[in-house]
């Protein structure tokens, strides 16, 4: 059976992957954790076969957690009401893990960050295995970089099951996660090579090939990224672009009013009279022909030092994220020098 993580670039193509991967022939399903990926998968599938096959199942994450995974096997215990999306109560960290309370909240919902902890707890997993197993002849999971807490200990035990397995993500694109809950795998994004192990521990072997060059970035951003925030990234394109620090008053100010060119700041950009965006919420947004980036004060000294690298993990992958929207010329401008133009 071929189980694999494939550890993509920005740009790469993950979701055309998966969509060159199904067919009519094979009982497939996805799952992916934003409700713009789903709608987007579903138009991609459309768009290569005229319909939904009966054959391809598309579902949020916590679509499948609820209702594949815990419905049919926990639901007569339980009888939850639902889903409880806020955090658990501080004190329910001291409970046993066998207490109802851990996991149910007084109106009867399941607290979102404990169901997949739940499944374990209740040794339901090997019945969830075999369901996949039953139903299905493929598992995709799109951008899996999302996935920590319990809900990354799921996706490893279900690489255990009796079907094709295909997990796809970027590690760098990692911005926010699909629960968090304590200390359960809290520094799993931290670095790299640590992050592989885990799918090496489980027998996959990570492909840091498949998906290496973007189809998005030009050969000099691809190459700024590589030194500059030591993330290896390659690109498709034969064509060339800039990558420019912008310093002149004028300069500045052209760019900054520019309303063909956004503008990715670190927080807060609705603070901005212009098109602009947060760097780690521009992630999947792919239609930027030039990106301005704006550097805040720990950013720009990291700039001038040449140590971009070496930037906090998730304020790295949000720079990269906002450096990989660019489909041409990235520039950088001194967030203290556009402020006058706030709100």
């Amino acid at each position: 059976m071929d189980k694999r993580v494939i550890l993509a670039v920005a740009g790469a193509g993950k979701t055309t992957h998966i969509i060159n991967s199904l067919s009519l022939d094979k009982r497939s399903i996805i799952v992916t954790y934003t409700e713009n990926n789903y709608h987007h998968l579903r138009h991609r599938i459309i768009q290569k076969f005229g319909f939904i096959p009966e054959t391809v199942t598309v579902l949020t994450y916590f679509t499948f957690l609820y209702s594949f995974c815990y419905k049919p096997f926990l639901h007569d215990k339980y009888r939850a009401k639902g889903i409880n999306w806020n955090t658990p109560p501080g004190f329910t960290l001291r409970l046993r893990r066998s207490d109802k309370i851990f996991y149910i909240d007084s109106s009867g919902r399941l607290y979102s960050n404990r169901i997949a902890k739940l499944i374990e707890q209740e040794t339901v997993l090997g019945h969830v295995q075999n369901r996949l197993s039953k139903y299905y002849d493929q598992l995709f999971v799109d951008e899996v970089q999302d996935f920590g807490g319990h809900d990354f200990n799921l996706l490893k035990s279900l690489c255990s099951a009796e079907l094709d397995i295909n997990y796809v993500g970027d590690f760098y694109q990692h911005t926010f996660d699909t629960s968090r809950d304590g200390n359960v795998n809290k520094s799993i994004y931290n670095d790299f090579e640590a992050y592989q192990a885990h799918f090496h521990d489980v027998g996959i072997i990570p492909d840091t090939t498949t998906l290496s060059h973007s189809y998005r970035c030009t050969p000099q951003v691809c190459a700024f990224i590589t030194e500059y925030l030591g993330i290896n990234i390659q690109s498709h394109k034969d064509t060339s672009s800039e990558v420019l620090f912008l310093t002149e008053a004028e300069q500045i100010r052209e760019k900054f009013l520019c309303n063909e060119t956004v503008k990715l700041f670190f927080q807060n950009h609705m603070k901005y009279p212009c098109l602009s965006q947060n760097w780690g919420k521009s992630k999947g947004q792919d239609h930027y022909t030039d990106v301005c980036i704006m550097l805040y004060p720990a950013a720009m000294k990291a700039y001038k030092d040449g140590d971009l690298r070496n930037l906090n993990a998730s304020s790295r992958n949000k720079l990269y994220v906002a450096c990989t929207r660019a489909n041409n010329n990235v520039f950088f401008i001194e967030e203290n020098q556009v402020k006058q133009f706030s709100c």
